[in-house]
């Protein structure tokens, strides 16, 4: 199997583990908040993990490879467009969140379109880190990372489907939503894997550009959310559980 079809089956499979993520929503109406809070921390945790040890370094390691003593510095560039760039998309799409609210313009949308638009933007990035990982041409790191990311998925489809149910939508409706929300990610695999690949010196920006993007996701959204109904420090020890398990993971698989 090539590194490009890899990529796309990576990030496909890794989507997909939102509508897994979802299925607790056929039984259960309601979660506690304070369990939820901590498995969207073990989320964030898994995304910081990711980012640090399979995009900055390796992003830094290809760039010294490519132009010696210049990779911190490419990265540096990298993950602060990339924290921009979702910046100004934030800012320019209308959205809603479902503890943080509506950002954005004003819009006649419905609220569920609101809800898709801010998971889309949630999502993108994260298939787009598998891509550019499984272009790199490290399988263990693109497998450790997509593996990383399907796992945070998990409680993020389980936080798009209880809301949902509580607008009215059946059940197996809101599934079927998780799902398709998650499928975004392979639009991002696509690009991401394509780029490196057709064009070598892309990677080390593309590591940085997606590193960039993410922490920007964890820090201005996944984070907040865990703490805007109190529970933090259940939410902080999801986070470091979830770091040290992508951790683990990523020297393993890596």
């Amino acid at each position: 199997m090539s590194i490009f079809t890899m990529g796309i089956l990576a990030s496909t499979l890794a989507g997909l583990a939102s509508g897994v993520g979802a299925l607790p929503a056929l039984i259960f109406k309601k979660v506690p908040d304070k369990v939820l809070n901590t498995m969207l921390g073990g989320a964030a945790g898994v995304m910081l993990a990711a980012t640090s040890f399979s995009l900055i370094v390796p992003g830094i390691h290809h760039g010294d490879r490519l132009w010696p003593g210049y990779g911190a510095y490419i990265v540096v560039v990298g993950m602060l467009f990339g924290a921009v760039v979702l910046d100004r998309v934030d800012k320019w799409l209308p959205h809603e969140h479902f503890f943080i609210g509506r950002e954005g313009p004003d819009t006649k949308l419905k609220k569920i379109w609101l809800f898709i638009i801010a998971i889309t933007i949630h999502n993108f990035p994260e298939g787009l880190a598998v891509g550019v990982g499984f272009g790199g041409g490290d399988v263990g790191a693109g497998t450790s990372l997509a593996i990383g990311i399907g796992l945070q998925n998990l409680p993020e489809g389980l936080a798009v489907a209880l809301p949902l149910l509580g607008l009215g939508y059946k059940r197996w409706t809101v599934v079927g939503i998780a799902t398709l929300t998650g499928l975004v990610e392979p639009v991002g695999g696509l690009l991401g894997v394509g780029a490196v690949t057709i064009f070598d010196p892309v990677l080390p920006f593309g590591l940085a550009f997606a590193a960039g993007a993410m922490l920007f996701v964890i820090s201005d959204e996944i984070i907040p959310e865990t703490h805007s109904k109190g529970k933090s420090r259940l939410a902080t020890f999801g986070v470091m559980i979830g770091f040290v398990i992508m951790m683990a993971m990523d020297n393993i698989l890596g």
